[in-house]
């Protein structure tokens, strides 16, 4: 039997759209692992240092929907709310988010439907992430339906810096104290900073240990 393409606008109830979803976000999850084994075998090298999915709830979908005045229906929920499934991978340093980023873009059966990058262009708040909208395929009894997802890809640093103004604006339902404020922009200063440093940090020791490889090398052919 040859699968029909669909699309998420086939799906009706709840149950569906939390089936559809998972299943994107184990598809995703499945993808990165194969990266890390590739990275670990051939590149001796891990920029990954882990990963976390989430299918938003029911209730924090209808808040989202009502704060930018839609009816709490499933056909809204599917056309006007990207991030029903959310997948964030942490990196090392903030290279490898952009090295990360370009590998999921070339593979041919996903389609990139929006990108914002919030390293180079922060948030006025501080926050800095690379977000990509992606569509990836659910393969069903009975058809394939390309079911988008939301990619945040950041550093650890970044990560700490986000959490903390998550729960911050959801402990002040987004009117944080002035001082607050201030405080976090300034805290995603230094975070900016230290990534930095320790890019360069790394970077250094790279070229040491490529040195000493190559120093080795040279010794065994004498």
């Amino acid at each position: 039997m040859e699968l029909k393409v669909g699309s998420e606008a086939e799906i009706s109830t709840w149950e569906e759209v939390t089936l559809v979803y998972n299943a994107a976000l184990r598809q995703m999850n499945t993808r990165i692992e194969i990266l890390i084994d590739e990275f670990r075998q051939v590149h001796r090298y891990n920029p990954i240092e882990h990963t976390k999915g989430r299918v938003k709830t029911a209730e924090s979908i209808v808040k989202k929907l009502k704060r930018h005045g839609y009816d709490a229906t499933i056909p809204n929920m599917i056309k006007y709310v990207n991030d029903i499934a959310g997948f964030r991978i942490i990196c090392s340093f903030t290279p490898d988010i952009y090295t990360i980023a370009e590998m999921i873009a070339n593979q041919s059966d996903l389609k990139v439907i929006a990108v914002k990058d919030y390293i180079k262009y922060p948030k006025d708040t501080g926050y800095r992430s690379y977000h990509m909208v992606i569509a990836i395929p659910v393969y069903l009894s009975d058809r394939i339906i390309d079911t988008r997802l939301e990619l945040q890809i950041r550093t650890v640093a970044m990560d700490f810096w986000a959490s903390l103004e998550h729960k911050i604006r959801y402990k002040f339902e987004g009117n944080a104290p002035g001082h607050i404020s201030r405080d976090l922009l300034e805290c995603s200063h230094m975070v900016s900073a230290l990534d930095e440093r320790m890019k360069e940090l790394n970077e250094e020791i790279q070229k040491l240990m490529n040195s000493e490889e190559e120093g080795e090398k040279a010794w065994k052919t004498v």
